[in-house]
């Protein structure tokens, strides 16, 4: 893209709304106390400094979340990460749902979210809408999709990507003509011979440099660009869904285009995913790369000191601040915050959320007396294939494993999902215990 296209693009004309999601069932228990954008993510961040981070290094600073459950912890995050100049224009605000004199029910969707907010965002001076979805795990630059949104004169325009035949069916596919031009919209497609329909041609193939022999679809990535009037025309009735019922009709009567996108993405909206991409972190080349400057993901500052490791063997890890790492062996771990770990353990692909506080000694000496374990992962544990929430206090002599387990488990001290075990927040495992 030529810097005549860039500067000709007003960036203040643009107004992001990322959405916060609903109750996030997916990534339960990590959602039971917080929204799913304030999930901690790769050891330091929340999974809403993505987005945001996209936003702002787009050169876009005006930013609304929408959310409505369990939102305290992704407010406390908001107000202490994102502080804009007073003298700016820019800033990033939540936007909870509320109960007003016109309307006493949540969000309904993700088209109903933005219909109950719009005489807000329409005291705004924009011309385009940027609407992103707030669990995801990409790198993108959001002016590029806006300067061919111009060029094609697009009413609307949604960000895709190829996926496979399994991934497919999970997603919304679409087809497009050689102009990008969308033609057909399906939610979900689970017949193969709806799919086998659906599949990108040899010709579109060629066209996007995907090699040959590759069985690909057109996934929506949950990203949409509206023109200001257009989003006001399509939000002028009950439906309630972009994705199940704005977008399919929208095809029919305005120009709505795709924006191809070819880098990595993840949806990190299941425990199963989150997990994963959080491991891929710590493979010497990893799929998402936090160590690019060009365009780093942004997250709250702290005051912490540089982790201590006592002896301990580590093997391909991302270590976050603050931790204190005695002489255990730990292999593709994240650890995340204030994370102490003792002697003797052994950790093998474990994703630690790690700790708000570090815990003084009164309170260790006093939980001792009482039997109980002090915060952090005390010593010769064995922890395997786990996720281990914030604050949990997981004693001496603890083995965790999904092995032989059922995929899914509730037990009042842990949860299995997806063969994975969660240590939710706050949660206690005494010492001896076998999970």
């Amino acid at each position: 893209m030529s810097q005549t296209g860039r500067q000709s693009l007003n960036l203040s004309k643009v107004l992001c709304v990322i959405m916060g999601g609903g109750q996030g069932t997916r990534l339960f228990p990590l959602t039971k106390d917080r929204a799913k954008p304030a999930v901690p993510l790769a050891g330091k961040y929340r999974i809403v400094d993505i987005p945001i981070s996209n936003c702002i290094n787009s050169r876009f600073r005006r930013i609304y979340i929408l959310t409505q459950f369990n939102s305290t912890s992704l407010h406390g995050h908001i107000s202490r990460t994102y502080k804009f100049d007073q003298f700016s224009s820019g800033f990033v605000e939540i936007l909870a749902a509320q109960q007003t004199l016109n309307n006493n029910s949540w969000y309904e969707g993700t088209a109903d979210a933005v219909r109950k907010n719009l005489v807000h965002f329409l005291n705004h001076d924009f011309d385009y809408l940027l609407i992103l979805s707030g669990d995801q795990l990409y790198r993108m630059d959001f002016q590029e999709v806006i300067e061919q949104h111009r060029e094609t004169g697009a009413d609307i325009t949604i960000a895709t990507i190829p996926v496979n035949r399994n991934e497919a069916k999970a997603c919304g596919i679409l087809q497009m003509d050689s102009e990008k031009r969308i033609t057909n919209f399906v939610e979900k497609p689970k017949e193969d011979a709806l799919l086998d329909s659906l599949k990108i041609t040899s010709a579109m193939n060629a066209q996007l440099a995907i090699p040959n022999g590759n069985e690909s679809f057109l996934a929506s990535m949950g990203i949409y660009v509206f023109n200001r009037n257009v989003v006001t025309e399509l939000l002028d009735n009950p439906l309630s869904d972009f994705g199940k019922h704005i977008i399919p009709a929208a095809i029919k009567s305005h120009r709505v285009f795709s924006y191809v996108y070819q880098g990595y993405w993840e949806d990190i909206g299941t425990i199963r995913n989150f997990f994963e991409a959080n491991l891929d972190l710590v493979s010497e080349l990893p799929r998402f790369n936090f160590f690019d400057m060009s365009a780093p993901i942004f997250s709250r500052p702290r005051f912490l000191p540089g982790s201590k490791i006592n002896g301990a063997q580590i093997d391909h890890a991302v270590i976050s601040d603050g931790c204190i790492i005695n002489r255990a062996r730990i292999s593709n771990p994240i650890v995340g915050l204030r994370t102490i770990i003792g002697d003797g353990t052994e950790l093998n692909r474990v994703v630690t959320l790690g700790s708000d506080y570090y815990e003084s000694a009164e309170s260790v000496a006093r939980h001792e007396s009482e039997g109980r374990p002090r915060v952090g992962i005390g010593a010769h544990c064995k922890i395997e294939n786990a996720i281990i929430d914030k604050n949990a206090r997981i004693g001496n002599n603890v083995t965790i494993s999904p092995a032989g387990k059922p995929e899914n488990v509730d037990h009042e001290r842990y949860f299995i999902r997806d063969g994975i075990v969660i240590i939710p927040k706050d949660a206690v495992i005494p010492h001896g215990m076998v999970i």
